[in-house]
C-alpha cells in the first residue's frame, strides 16, 4: 500500500478586455466531491474493510504510520457516503437477481449499537440472497432489525421461482405467495444425523449411520453430474436419485415408530419428516440445488468480517455494509478481483451518474485481466 497526496492545479484565465467571464479548469471527477479521498483510496478503503475484514480503527493506525492522520469517524463517513453513491449499480444487480429462476436465501445476526428504540445488545439481521441467470451470478445483502417472515416477501416482491432456504420457519410465509416454490436443504437435514452419530458408542454403527450413508449417495450423484447439462442431470436424478429417496422415506417411516422423539436421532427424524415434501423437490428439474450451501458460502465473508469489527455503530453503517458486501461478493462470484473492479467502478461512476448508464460497470460485463492491468498500471 502506498499513500500519495495528489495536488490538482486548476488554472484560471481572465479575458484582458473583460468581454468574457473568467474561466477555470474543471475539477477532477470524484465520487465524493470536495473530499480528500480519491476514487482509488475509496476503492482500497472498501476492500480492506469488506474483503479483508480490517476494522476502520486499524486502518486509521495504518494510515497514521505513514504520516496520514484520518480519524476513523471520517473513514466511516466516507464509507457511508460512497455506499450512497453506489446504490444505482446495486439496484441493477437486484434486477438481475430477480431474473433468476432459483434463489438461495439465508440470514445471520449483526449488532447495531445506536438503533432508535432498541437496546444496543439486541440482535439485528443481515439477509443474503444468491441467484444466477444468463451467466450473471448475483449475491445481495440486506440489513433489517427484524427476522420477520415479511422480510423475504418484501425482498422478493414480484419474483417467481424456486426458493432454497434452511429450516427457519420465517420462510414459511413466502411459501404461500403465488408462484414461489420452497425447497429444503439436504445439508441441514444431514446435520442432525451427523450429530446423532457422534453420540453413538465409539466404533459402533447405528441407525443414524444408515441415514448419513443414503444421503451421501444423493450427494455422490450430484458430484458426478455437476458438469452435466440440465436435461441430463434431470434424467439422472429421476433414474438414480429417486430410488434412493424412496428407500430413505421407507426407512424414515419405519424408524420414526421405534425411536424416542427426544433423542438426537428422534429429533433428526422429525426434522426430516417435516421438511420431506420440500427436500425431494430438487429432483423435479435439473437446475435446482440439493442444498443451501451457496447461500451459506455467500454469507461466510460477512461472518468472518464480523469477528474483526464486531458491530455496526449505526443503522446507516449497517446498510452501507450490506450494500458494499453485495458489490464485492458479486464481483468475486463473477471471478473478478474486488479491488480492481472497485477502482474501475469508482473511477467511472461520476460519468455514469450523468448518463445514468451503469450496465457496463456490472461484473459480468468486465474482464478480470483488463481490470487488474487498469488498477495496477500494468
Amino acid at each position: 500500500m502506498t499513500i500519495r497526496v495528489l495536488q490538482h492545479v486548476r488554472k484560471r484565465y481572465g479575458c484582458p478586455s473583460r468581454e468574457h467571464a473568467p474561466i477555470i479548469a474543471p475539477r477532477p471527477e470524484q465520487v465524493l466531491a470536495k473530499s480528500n479521498a480519491s476514487n482509488d483510496f475509496l476503492a482500497m478503503l472498501l476492500t480492506v474493510k469488506y474483503v479483508d475484514g480490517l476494522p476502520l480503527a486499524r486502518m486509521e493506525k495504518i494510515l497514521g504510520r505513514s504520516g496520514v492522520e484520518v480519524p476513523r469517524v471520517t473513514l466511516a463517513r466516507w464509507v457511508i457516503q460512497t455506499a450512497e453513491q453506489l446504490k444505482s449499480p446495486a439496484k441493477a444487480m437486484n434486477e438481475a437477481l430477480l431474473a433468476s429462476p432459483v434463489i438461495l436465501m439465508d440470514e445471520t445476526t449483526v449488532q447495531v449499537l445506536k438503533e432508535k428504540g432498541r437496546d444496543p445488545n439486541s440482535k439485528s439481521y443481515m439477509w443474503v440472497r444468491r441467484g444466477s441467470a444468463a451467466d450473471k451470478t448475483v449475491v445481495l445483502y440486506h440489513y433489517e432489525p427484524s427476522r420477520s417472515g415479511q422480510i423475504p416477501i418484501n425482498l422478493l416482491e414480484g419474483w417467481k421461482g424456486y426458493l432454497m432456504t434452511d429450516g427457519y420457519s420465517g420462510y414459511n410465509q413466502i411459501g404461500h405467495v403465488e408462484a414461489v416454490e420452497l425447497l429444503a436443504c439436504w445439508a441441514h437435514a444431514r446435520r442432525g444425523f451427523v450429530d446423532a452419530v457422534k453420540l453413538q458408542p465409539k466404533g459402533k454403527n447405528g441407525r443414524a449411520d444408515e441415514a448419513v450413508r443414503m444421503i451421501a449417495g444423493l450427494y455422490a450423484i450430484e458430484k458426478e453430474e455437476r458438469h452435466s447439462g440440465i436435461e441430463e442431470r434431470y434424467r439422472v436424478r429421476q433414474t438414480k436419485s429417486k430410488p434412493i429417496l424412496d428407500n430413505l422415506k421407507l426407512w424414515l417411516d419405519e424408524n420414526l415408530q421405534i425411536t424416542p422423539p427426544k433423542s438426537a436421532l428422534g429429533e433428526a427424524l422429525a426434522y426430516m419428516l417435516h421438511a420431506w415434501p420440500r427436500l425431494i423437490r430438487y429432483i423435479e428439474r435439473g437446475d435446482l440445488p440439493i442444498d443451501n450451501n451457496g447461500a451459506e458460502n455467500a454469507i461466510r465473508p460477512f461472518v468472518v468480517g464480523r469477528k474483526a469489527w464486531l458491530f455496526s455503530d449505526t443503522p446507516a453503517g449497517a446498510e452501507a455494509s450490506a450494500l458494499i458486501y453485495s458489490l464485492v461478493e458479486t464481483a468475486k462470484a463473477n471471478d473478478l478481483e474486488p479491488y480492481s473492479w472497485l477502482c474501475k467502478v469508482l473511477r467511472e461512476l461520476p460519468k455514469a451518474r450523468k448518463s445514468k448508464a451503469y450496465e457496463h460497470l456490472l461484473p459480468w460485463n468486465l474482464k478480470a485481466d483488463e481490470l487488474i492491468a487498469n488498477a495496477y498500471g500494468k
